[in-house]
């Protein structure tokens, strides 16, 4: 337990000559942003992920079998606007691939502005009920997970993809002693699946009690703090910086 419970804190607070730097806390703080965002797609624009884009594959099926409650152009446009943001994305990080800390402060600079237009016009616009705006939304939302998700891969942080928790789970009891495993990076991965509960879990509270704006305000915020920090390390020198 003492040796999750420190793996867990090197996470939160990186020596200062680790390898990954900052990156670790900056990549749980994205994670809890996508837990709330994708609360909000699901729940606000009905049943659609714009960043699980393995659950957007799955409801294409589902909605091909003739399941109503499923959306087939709400699913593939989820998966083309997250695509398209992926390749913009990968644009980016091939541009600034020699620093790590520029990478993802362009990356986040980017995804901020899209998450900062996609609460004005949900807060501000036609309601999420009218296809258009359904629609409108679900393209920024997707573009922005896309570019996030391009950088975490370049950024290549083990276990903080800060999106798909499948191997995450699978390597934390693949790994563990029970299995006959060295036990290494338990609490890290433990805490990227709590990072992402924890978003989903307060973003569908805030919209269940009626307040569905919060949950995309809070990702905002999040974001906004994250590319604070980044913005720190643009001209940091420091060995993490470099792949």
């Amino acid at each position: 337990m003492s040796e999750i419970l420190n793996e867990a804190w090197r996470t939160l607070v990186p020596e200062r000559d680790s390898r990954h730097g900052p990156l670790p806390p900056l990549l749980l703080v994205l994670t809890v942003v996508t837990g709330f965002v994708d609360a909000y797609s699901y729940l606000v624009l009905g049943r659609v992920f714009v960043a699980n884009m393995t659950g957007n594959v799955v409801f294409t099926g589902f909605a091909l079998a003739g399941e109503s409650e499923f959306s087939l152009p709400a699913s593939l446009c989820a998966l083309a606007a997250f695509s398209l943001g992926a390749l913009a994305g990968g644009r980016i990080t091939r541009e600034t691939r020699e620093h790590r800390g520029k990478m993802l402060h362009t990356t986040l600079l980017l995804e901020f502005a899209l998450l900062v237009v996609a609460y004005f016009l949900a807060q501000l616009g036609p309601s999420t009920s009218h296809p258009g705006m359904r629609y409108v939304l679900i393209v920024l939302l997707g573009l922005a997970m896309g570019l996030q998700n391009a950088a975490a891969r370049v950024l290549a942080v083990p276990d903080l993809t800060t999106t798909v928790l499948t191997l995450t789970i699978t390597g934390t009891s693949a790994d563990s002693r029970l299995a006959g495993g060295p036990g290494a990076r338990s609490g890290r991965r433990l805490l990227s699946v709590l990072a992402m509960f924890v978003g989903a879990l307060f973003g569908a509270l805030a919209i269940v009690e009626g307040h569905s704006g919060v949950s995309l305000l809070c990702a905002m915020l999040l974001l906004a703090g994250a590319l604070l920090a980044a913005s720190r390390t643009v001209h940091s020198q420091e060995a993490w910086t470099r792949r």
